[in-house]
């Protein structure tokens, strides 16, 4: 008992000088936030959840945002076949356009969530996988609890890349997910191959060839993963859960739900005041 206590103690003091040296930064503004313990300013918050948070009506397939209600599919979903059998996406990917917004400094408005993806996959940014899993969960969690998962599984990268980065993203936001889920997490059964061009170069059909061969399972999906949650940060056309999820269906999975922290960006028309 003495330990524990002792132990919590250096991760109390520990975590204190870590927010003093190294102060979490908004994963929307990118300034320093203002409240200790949060993962994001309260204004920015709700800025976020009134312009960026995908909210009904969604494909009911992939979870982007649809532009009709009377719609049930995204264009992607519609014209392509899924091997997974649901998802969700978080945040709307691209800028919305609004007026600039009074208290702030000039350009907020400018910023987005794609923006802040961004800053995670490339920058170093690992600490705004908190604020996602946190708004993942207050959206979803009680539909991703009843779907009892089995195991988490982070889209792979190529090794190359994942050296040239330093980490993998989607790994960061399953490890996340994991414990608020108290899920186990797999990283070494679906890996990647093929070091591919970037997706957001091609179009649709060249991103289908392009990830064909670019997955692989490593060895025998254990026979208690037969629910599995796939994850990444962005969600475009659907073409990398797709080559993922034919994968892993290939492999013995039944059941493949995909998550996503921001999806592509929709019509100007559905854009914020339009």
């Amino acid at each position: 008992m003495r330990a524990e206590k002792a132990w919590e103690a250096y991760e109390t003091v520990k975590k204190q000088l870590q927010e003093l040296l190294f102060p979490r930064r908004c994963p929307f503004c990118h300034e320093i936030v203002p409240v200790e313990g949060e993962t994001i300013c309260p204004d920015c918050r709700r800025y976020v959840r009134k312009y960026y948070l995908i909210r009904e009506p969604v494909c009911k397939r992939c979870g982007k945002a649809l532009i009709r209600s009377e719609t049930e599919y995204c264009m992607d979903c519609a014209g392509h076949r899924r091997s997974f059998d649901g998802g969700i996406s978080l945040f709307r990917y691209g800028r919305r356009y609004l007026k600039p917004v009074m208290g702030k400094k000039p350009g907020y408005e400018k910023h987005y969530m794609g923006e802040s993806v961004l800053r995670f996959k490339y920058h170093n940014c690992r600490e705004y996988a908190d604020f996602y899993i946190e708004e993942l969960m207050r959206e979803y969690g009680k539909r991703l609890r009843r779907l009892r998962p089995d195991v988490i599984i982070p889209v792979p990268v190529h090794p190359a890349r994942r050296r040239m980065r330093g980490y993998n993203q989607a790994e960061i936001l399953a490890e996340k997910l994991g414990e608020t889920l108290g899920t186990e997490v797999c990283t070494d059964l679906l890996i990647r191959i093929k070091k591919t061009r970037p997706q957001k170069e091609l179009n649709d059909a060249q991103r289908l060839r392009n990830l064909t061969e670019a997955f692989t399972v490593a060895g025998k999906v254990p026979g208690e993963y037969r629910t599995v949650l796939l994850i990444d940060d962005i969600y475009t056309t659907g073409s990398t859960m797709e080559a993922c999820s034919r994968k892993l269906k290939e492999a013995g999975v039944h059941r493949i739900f995909c998550i996503s922290i921001c999806s592509g960006q929709v019509p100007d028309g559905e854009a914020a005041g339009k």
